[in-house]
């Protein structure tokens, strides 16, 4: 793994919407992967800055990916208007296509709550993504004073043979133990459930038993 800590590039992606702000983790000359990393609802204070997604993204690139963290449509400086979670699958798309382009890498995705419902819809159908991981998956039904009062649908897991890792607190009101573990019976292998004890839905007190649990699920499934 790097000990150093890598450069980061601030920049803007040109995304259906206009232009979608974004930040580099630079990764090193060798690096087998790059990886993009979403973040939680925009309308409840998701940004590419929020703790659990810098977490993710350090587990990532900790073993020298580029990783890219970019913020939605009408979040921070990113141009347009939130879409409620479908033109957020075309920002995710976008991103893919630019770590491609600009790496020519096996694609990871990772995701947080909103962002790895809306992610996972756009990676897990790409070719170019190798391996997928749900962080805080919102498999419950939300309450509409905490975020947009709908059910998010996951079918399109059934179809989804890359490896695949959930990472959830046990105390997480928007993935109860028993939903998600519903959910994850239900895809395809190879396939990981990881569930934090003692941890809420943004891992507060938690997050470096949830980057421990990212590095040891990508070390023996991507860098293996």
């Amino acid at each position: 793994m790097l000990s150093e800590e890598s450069s980061i590039r601030s920049f803007f992606l040109d995304g259906p919407a206009g232009r979608l702000e974004a930040l580099l983790n630079g990764g090193v000359g060798n690096a087998t992967h790059a990886a993009v990393v979403c973040h939680p609802h925009p309308m409840f204070g998701g940004t590419l800055h929020n703790k659990v997604v810098f977490h993710t993204m350090k587990a990532l690139n900790n073993f020298g990916f580029p990783v890219l963290r970019f913020n939605f449509r009408g979040t921070g400086l990113s141009q347009g208007e939130h879409d409620h979670g479908e033109g957020e699958v075309e920002d995710v798309r976008t991103a893919l296509d630019w770590l491609d382009a600009e790496f020519h890498l096996p694609l990871l995705f990772a995701g947080f709550s909103f962002g790895a419902a809306v992610g996972l819809r756009a990676a897990c159908s790409d070719a170019r993504v190798r391996a997928v991981i749900g962080v805080g998956v919102p498999v419950a039904p939300v309450a509409a004073d905490t975020e947009e009062p709908r059910l998010y649908t996951f079918d399109f897991l059934g179809d989804c043979t890359k490896p695949k890792l959930f990472v959830s607190g046990a105390r997480d009101r928007f993935g109860p133990r028993a939903s998600l573990a519903a959910l994850v019976a239900s895809v395809p292998e190879p396939k990981k459930l990881v569930v934090i004890e003692g941890a809420d839905h943004f891992f507060e007190g938690r997050l470096r038993e949830l980057r421990e649990a990212i590095a040891a699920w990508t070390k023996e499934q991507v860098i293996s």
